[in-house]
């Protein structure tokens, strides 16, 4: 029975780590100590589950991980402005978490299967992502003019030049300026060209992308 319990504590952290090496890589929130950290821990619980709740009732531990750690998922996603991130990172948590779950109780292939799989969606997806990204970015643009210069007009021209689409989402005047924030989507070189030609309009005073 020991022997049982440490190999899935080791089965548990390495597909932690591995997930977690991935995080790493590409400097996410949740790196490689905090899923293994995560593995590792909801590994025990589900021991703990087992355990304490016996043949009757092995899921009391258990169906509160879930729970628990909506909790630490939502510390890792960031909101600012109109962006969000961590999401992706939160899921990775939340998947870790059953994977390891899997390996307490003993389904060793089952959890193998779903943490390839993670792995799979993590890594080579990115590269599918990338290329849809490519072909339709979604940008947020932020620019300010004075209240003299005619900004709005010479947004829409020049979204049109350059085929992007584009949503107002808000304005803001001040006693000399005019801010006017868009939501864009269009191909990568669309709105990098777009970019191109703003900086170099001397109607707009500042622009963040």
């Amino acid at each position: 029975m020991e022997l049982e319990i440490v190999i899935r504590l080791l089965l548990a952290a390495f597909w932690g780590a591995l997930i977690g090496a991935e995080r790493e890589y590409r400097g996410k929130a949740a790196g490689l100590r905090t899923t293994i950290m995560i593995s590792v821990g909801a590994c025990f619980f589900t021991f703990m589950s087992q355990w304490i709740g016996g043949a009757g009732n092995p899921d009391r531990i258990a169906s509160n991980i879930v729970t628990g750690l909506g909790f630490l998922c939502a510390g890792v996603i960031f909101r600012s402005d109109n962006n969000v991130s961590g999401i992706t990172t939160a899921a990775t948590i939340w998947s870790v978490a059953a994977v390891s779950m899997g390996v307490g109780a003993g389904y060793y292939f089952a959890a193998a299967c779903a943490a390839i799989m993670i792995l799979s969606i993590l890594t080579l997806l990115t590269f599918l992502q990338d290329k849809i990204d490519f072909i339709n970015e979604h940008k947020t643009l932020r620019i300010t003019f004075k209240r003299s210069d005619s900004g709005h007009v010479r947004c829409k021209e020049l979204f049109s030049t350059y085929n992007v689409k584009s949503k107002l989402i808000t304005q803001h005047r001040n006693l000399d300026h005019i801010v006017l924030e868009w939501q864009i989507h269009g191909s990568k070189k669309s709105i990098d060209s777009l970019y191109a030609a703003l900086l170099q309009d001397p109607v707009f005073e500042e622009l963040v992308l």
